[in-house]
């Protein structure tokens, strides 16, 4: 895996920063690690405005992104919103992808509490934005090769 020469675009909701800058940090060294790529950090709001802003990037005619890193934290509350929210923006990221052809690696947490949400970003169960990356540099190397 050699994410050298290769541009990402990473985007992440400042909705739950203290979970999403771990993240974020994670993806980069990831990143990092694996060469010296060209990287462009886009922060929205919430995770419900990323499709949007993964549509711009994969739909550019020149410089798209060889891959796309979405961060995220979408808590689970008492309400259905957090499944249908994390549902709706999974599917319509999994159509721009297919559409594109350009991997979006899926970095959004969906955690039952803050503490579950740390322990991904970092804390104990590993970092999830480190594992974004990794899938976002293999998947891109992949199609490389097509």
């Amino acid at each position: 895996m050699d994410a050298s020469g290769k541009r990402f675009a990473i985007v992440v909701s400042r909705w739950n920063e203290l979970v999403t800058k771990e993240l974020l940090e994670g993806a980069l060294s990831e990143l990092r690690r694996y060469g010296d790529p060209e990287v462009e950090v886009l922060h929205v709001p919430g995770t419900w405005e990323m499709p949007p802003v993964v549509k711009a990037l994969v739909s550019r005619s020149t410089n798209a992104p060889h891959a796309v890193i979405a961060l995220g934290c979408i808590l689970q509350g008492q309400t259905p919103h957090a499944k249908l929210l994390g549902s709706d923006v999974g599917g319509a990221l999994m159509g721009l992808q297919v559409t594109y052809g350009i991997p979006i690696a899926w970095g959004v947490l969906t955690p039952d509490t803050q503490d579950q949400a740390l322990d991904r970003a970092g804390l104990k169960l590993g970092n999830k934005g480190r594992e974004a990356a990794l899938a976002a540099i293999e998947t891109a190397s992949v199609l490389e090769q097509i």
